[in-house]
């Protein structure tokens, strides 16, 4: 018998203890970060402020960071708050700058369609602006999500459950096997989640897939309204055919 055989359960055990110390930690980034980025790009003075102290907390290890955690926030050193807050830290400083760009994409015309069409200011975020960043987002999303699955890891450090003890209980006893699984099992949890993600983007905005479809199609297909040798142009904000946010405000 292997030691993967013997020891089955516990790794299934770490594994889902390790997923519900991973999403929360991204979750909560997704959110503060898509906050920050919005400050940033409306406010760009605020917003450099914002964004410099973002990639300071970045450079600070993440060792440092589960200690000073504890200490700002009264929780044991051990709790697995503590590492989420902390991975959130992280994820948040990553995050911030990406969602930024991804609002800066948003089409100044589409914005003011809306704002002549009579959309509040929380109607423009939840219709325009959001839906219109989102291709950029995520993309950064799928970065804050397979570095927070390598980060939880370092809880075994000081402690926490997680894939991370297979790395420090195997080194410690020098079982190479139990080392291997720890790290495959890591690398195919990042795997896994940062597919969940793209599943996700790909869910939230179908209008990229009608745009994607109408580009291949005029690559291939001439447009007799164009002179011979060239095709068509489609517009990814929703027009020429395509079904999008920017679509519904001008229809």
């Amino acid at each position: 018998m292997t030691w993967l055989e013997a020891n089955r359960s516990w790794v299934l055990e770490l594994l889902w203890q390790h997923l519900l110390l991973s999403v929360p930690a991204v979750a909560i980034s997704v959110v503060v970060a898509v906050v920050l980025g919005r400050v940033a790009w409306r406010w760009p003075r605020v917003g450099s402020v914002v964004l410099g102290v973002a990639s300071l907390l970045y450079s600070v290890p993440a060792l440092p960071l589960l200690i000073v955690v504890p200490v700002l926030l009264s929780i044991p050193l051990r709790s697995e708050t503590n590492l989420v807050v902390a991975l959130a830290v992280y994820g948040t400083a990553l995050l911030a700058g990406t969602a930024a760009d991804a609002f800066r994409t948003v089409d100044v015309r589409v914005r003011e369609a809306a704002e002549a069409m009579g959309y509040s200011r929380r109607g423009l975020f939840w219709r325009i602006d959001l839906p219109l960043s989102l291709p950029v987002l995520i993309s950064g999303i799928r970065v804050v999500a397979v570095s927070t699955v390598s980060l939880v890891t370092i809880g075994a450090l000081v402690g926490i459950s997680s894939l991370g003890s297979l790395l420090t209980d195997g080194f410690q006893r020098g079982i190479r096997e139990e080392v291997a699984t720890g790290v495959i099992a890591t690398m195919v949890l990042a795997v896994l989640l940062d597919l969940a993600v793209v599943l996700a983007g790909r869910a939230l905005t179908p209008w990229q897939r009608r745009v994607r479809g109408d580009a291949r199609t005029a690559r291939t297909t001439p447009d007799r309204d164009h002179p011979a040798g060239t095709a068509g142009t489609t517009n990814p904000a929703g027009t020429a055919g395509t079904a999008g946010p920017a679509a519904e405000v001008s229809a």
